[in-house]
């Protein structure tokens, strides 16, 4: 079961006037204001959200279009500027970074941009310049790769195109040889329409990041009354353009309008990113050959649709491709010195067999051993890459949750109140005190309950895992896609630890608080941690962020939650800090 799911999750439209805003009148208030107002007053009065004004926003950016955040679909701060989506950077290695702008031109044709980076914010002290081109075949975008930089270094860069100059972004570079530690912030599941990015904010306003791993679904493909959009009008977030995505211009458009938030402007300038795309990157569910979101007898050809949808993730993000003749090829290498080598896989387009229904895994069908998720080409990859790796920590940056959820089958067909208590007071009860009836729920067979994520592959998650276990690795997952924060032991069929899985919540999505509302989310939680073998921690209702911080010592992450995606106003908290130890007798989740 997954918390957006839209079979199942069909977003109900909200009343609105589909036509322009009518005249003001004397009181100045438009027939949207009052909307907005009552919404979100029933939201914060009668819904249990508090207000504690220590959080993100406020209205316009701060330094040339810094940090602070606006109610999403207008034209950012200094919309007049050529660079008006602002400046990013991302991929870096240990001498070089990509660079990335898009330029708002005048009329179409082909435009020179001059960047340059320097190791002060003042530009006293300039390392690399150049001028590149752009035009409309890459959407006026630019990506440059800026090389002959030191390691472990922090620099500053812009892009200028006559006398317009874009603001200034902050970037690092990775560092070589012994490195005493590494702090990473991990985001998924940016939803426009959902909620305000103020994970983005609060990440941006750290000092102490070292860079950002995007675990995908950066944007969502649905259209206006698509998938959580129901608070879309009142916090003026409808998701352009109105209709699902389906070609190249859809979705530069969806990017383009994400880029109109300032938080995600703040967070890129503040930031270099890793980035890898999942499946609302493309289409829900998508797979080698097709999605669950996908019609081709009336959406046309899925490979098209994917092209479109790669052509403009690599065109609006700052990726290195590490194959330009193959841009679907985005699985890739980052090592940290001798610290961690950080492997970015894709689970989702290039290698993925179909997914399974409920039934197909009750026959069997699931544990086929051919039945690939990452591909073979891309295995063979990652076989080789851990393998010349000397470094303490493998860390997998991926898109979904590859440690073993199996709940029980009365559960996953039936997800309700009623069948969880129901198991719970069997488990709570000793063997000798059961009825017949509650023995029978506590020997029934388990089963995933996302067979979108690696419990659909478990012979592919076994290759994986035996091929960490056969190299003597300390392996950590990082996953995203579910909108809920896990951490678990990865373990072989045998039992054995292998490894562990850190999985984080959502930028905005919402995750099982709004899928199963009748279920308290600490009986949840609780639930799943009790009928999950290798699940150590759950939180089901928050949106949020993990930070990993690796030394030679320890792997450690902290789970931090954000109070509310729906106000600019917003608190923050350390929910957990969870660690693991290396070594083979080892690699378990502790409580740090």
């Amino acid at each position: 079961m997954r918390t957006d799911d839209k079979k199942n999750d069909q977003a109900s439209p909200i009343a609105h006037d589909g036509g322009n805003d009518p005249q003001q009148g004397l009181t100045g208030t438009t027939r949207r204001s009052l909307l907005q107002s009552a919404v979100l007053f029933a939201m914060f009065s009668g819904g249990g959200i508090g207000l504690t004004a220590c959080g993100g926003g406020g209205g316009g950016g701060h330094g040339g279009g810094f940090g602070g955040g606006m109610g999403g679909g207008r034209p950012p701060d200094g919309s007049a500027s050529v660079f008006k989506h602002g400046i990013a950077s991302g991929d870096p290695l240990s001498d070089r970074v990509m660079l990335w702008t898009r330029v708002t031109a005048s009329a179409p044709g082909t435009i020179n941009v001059e960047w340059e980076v320097a190791s002060d914010e003042g530009f006293g002290i300039i390392v690399a310049r150049g001028t590149t081109s752009t035009g409309p075949e890459r959407d006026y975008t630019v990506k440059v790769d800026a090389f002959g930089l030191q390691p472990a270094s922090t620099y500053f860069y812009r892009f200028a195109m006559g006398s317009d100059r874009s603001p200034v972004g902050r970037t690092k570079t990775l560092p070589v040889g012994g490195v005493s530690q590494a702090k990473l912030a991990v985001v998924s599941c940016s939803n426009f329409p959902s909620g305000y990015f103020n994970v983005y904010a609060e990440i941006a306003k750290r000092g102490d990041i070292d860079l950002v791993l995007h675990l995908g679904d950066y944007i969502y493909e649905f259209g206006r009354v698509g998938y959580a959009s129901q608070l879309a009008i009142a916090i003026d977030r409808v998701s352009d353009p109105d209709h699902e995505l389906l070609t190249l211009a859809d979705y530069r458009l969806r990017h383009a309008q994400y880029r109109t938030d300032n938080d995600l402007r703040a967070l890129h300038a503040r930031l270099p990113m890793i980035v890898v795309w999942d499946d609302h990157d493309v289409a829900d569910n998508a797979w080698l050959g097709g999605a669950e979101n996908h019609d081709e007898g009336t959406e046309g050809s899925f490979a098209a649709r994917r092209a479109a949808a790669v052509q403009a993730f690599h065109e609006w993000l700052p990726t290195r491709l590490p194959d330009p003749a193959n841009p679907l090829r985005i699985y890739r290498s980052f090592d940290f010195g001798t610290l961690a080598s950080m492997h970015m896989l894709d689970t989702r387009l290039v290698g993925r067999d179909k997914q399974v229904t409920l039934s197909q895994y009750l026959a069997g069908e699931a544990s086929a051993p051919t039945r690939q998720l990452l591909g073979q080409p891309q295995v063979d990859w990652l076989s080789g890459r851990m393998a010349a790796s000397p470094c303490t920590w493998q860390v997998l940056g991926q898109q979904v949750l590859m440690m073993r959820m199996h709940i029980p089958v009365s559960i996953a067909t039936n997800f309700s109140l009623e069948a969880l208590t129901e198991y719970l007071a069997a488990l709570a009860l000793p063997e000798s005190a059961r009825s017949e009836s509650q023995r029978a729920l506590i020997a029934q067979q388990k089963v995933p309950y996302n067979l979108d994520a690696w419990d659909g592959y478990p012979a592919a998650r076994d290759a994986v895992l035996a091929m960490a276990r056969n190299q003597g690795k300390n392996l950590i997952s990082l996953a995203g896609d579910t909108h809920n924060a896990w951490a678990g032991n990865l373990t072989d069929p045998s039992g054995q630890r292998v490894g562990v899985e850190f999985g984080t919540s959502s930028v905005s999505s919402p995750g099982f608080e709004r899928a199963l509302p009748l279920i308290a989310s600490d009986l949840l939680a609780d639930a799943f941690k009790r009928t999950v073998d290798d699940l150590r921690y759950a939180e089901t209702s928050k949106r949020g962020y993990a930070v990993l911080t690796l030394t030679t010592g320890e792997a450690r992450c902290e789970y931090i939650e954000i109070s509310t995606v729906f106000s600019r106003d917003y608190s923050v908290r350390l929910a957990a800090t969870l660690r693991v130890l290396p070594g083979a007798s080892n690699l378990q989740v502790l409580v740090a």
